[in-house]
């Protein structure tokens, strides 16, 4: 058998052993400190080559493997961040959640960007395309802290709803931000990486309220017109969700922003929806499935080149997660709407994950091809990974005390 072929059986044999036991022991699991994403990322350092070495991913597959697996893994988790709550409770969250993206994003670039200048001297360009792709939350790791029924107990509604719905937009809207921090780089014109944005964020947009309504308008037909069992709410989102990132990518468009878009749109057509089934998706999707792509990070992560740049790798990791948004978040409350220990937790949780991963490998792809950029943006989202999954519930807690 060949050694890739044999350690991709690994790598299932790893990713299910670890989503049997936590299914098995769901119960006990989710009073542990720690998440499903941190065990995942332990468990690929572990088996990955500087420990065990079982698991290794070529060079050459690397980066199609990370964006791939991250894109998908991004359509997954966004169609179930689109449809937890019903569009029509959404309206009260709209404004601080237009400022997170419009404001808050953009200037977490900033900050990021300034960070790397400074700790690693990274050059500006560089920098700038680092802090861009390190702007947007993550839905994956943000779903540990809202989802659940401890997170309903402990957290207000709109809380949730805020944190939910500003991780399912920014990704999408954060590549914008890339694609302008790629023009230097690559030689190409800020007017014309500009204009290519606006095309992928527009025709993502029309493109994925067309399906999305054009799904719930068939299944609503179908239930009115036909005796047929309906079919899963959850299977038919998840398939709808791989049609729309593949579609989306046929026509060039954002396909991260059109899973959510259309999730959004099947939702708001669809109207009362069946919770149980919302439930699971998140289940499946935030437990089980993010699995084999955390475990996928932790066997990737670039401890060759981590050495190269020393112990400023560090410095520059802590002091992103510590001071890319929360000072900016508690800053901006009162235009959010936001009391002081609701800004901090805000500010707090907005970790980096499959959408950093995501943004990094689509800069590889580019042509960004400096290893400090990929090398940097790992360290930070393996960072997160570690202090969010250790926080989430300790911080939920203590932030329902202080309301009582």
């Amino acid at each position: 058998m060949p050694r890739l072929v044999k350690e991709l059986h690994l790598g299932y044999l790893a990713a299910g052993g670890l989503a049997l036991v936590l299914a098995l022991f769901s119960y006990q699991v989710r009073r542990l400190p720690v998440t499903g994403p941190l065990l995942a990322l332990g468990l690929g350092v572990l088996a990955g080559p500087e420990v065990l070495a079982v698991l290794t991913v070529p060079e050459r597959l690397l980066e199609p493997l990370l964006l791939e697996a991250a894109r998908l893994m991004l359509a997954i988790s966004l169609i179930g961040v689109a449809l937890r709550f019903p569009v029509t409770s959404l309206r009260p969250v709209l404004r601080p959640v237009v400022l997170l993206v419009a404001v808050v994003m953009p200037l977490a670039a900033v900050v990021t960007g300034a960070l790397a200048v400074a700790l690693v001297g990274l050059p500006l360009s560089l920098a700038l395309l680092l802090g861009a792709s390190l702007s947007p939350t993550d839905p994956v790791l943000a779903s540990d802290v809202v989802s659940g029924m401890p997170a309903e107990e402990e957290l207000p509604e709109t809380m949730r709803q805020v944190l939910t719905e500003e991780s399912g937009a920014n990704d999408g809207l954060a590549l914008p931000l890339v694609l302008i921090a790629l023009a230097p780089i690559l030689g190409e014109t800020l007017a014309g990486e500009a204009q290519a944005a606006l095309y992928e964020v527009v025709v993502a947009v029309v493109l994925s309220i067309a399906i999305g309504a054009a799904t719930a308008g068939t299944l609503r037909a179908v239930d009115a017109r036909w005796s047929v069992e309906r079919p899963s709410e959850m299977v038919l989102t998840m398939v709808m969700a791989v049609a729309v990132l593949g579609a989306c990518q046929v026509v060039g468009a954002n396909g991260v922003l059109g899973v959510f878009v259309a999730g959004l749109a099947y939702n708001a057509a669809i109207g009362k929806m069946e919770r149980e089934e919302q439930e699971a998706l998140d289940e499946v999707a935030n437990r089980y499935l993010v699995l084999p792509f955390f475990l996928l990070v932790g066997v990737a992560l670039p401890w060759e080149q981590w050495g190269r740049i020393g112990g400023d790798v560090v410095l520059f990791a802590v002091a992103v997660v510590v001071l890319r948004r929360l000072p900016v978040v508690v800053a901006l409350a009162r235009p959010l709407g936001l009391r002081l220990r609701d800004a901090l937790f805000v500010g707090w949780f907005g970790p980096l994950g499959a959408s950093s991963v995501f943004y990094l490998a689509f800069s590889l792809e580019e042509g960004a091809t400096d290893p400090r950029v990929f090398a940097l943006g790992m360290a930070v989202v393996a960072l997160s990974t570690v202090v969010h999954g250790v926080s989430a519930i300790p911080l939920r807690k203590l932030y329902a005390r202080a309301g009582s």
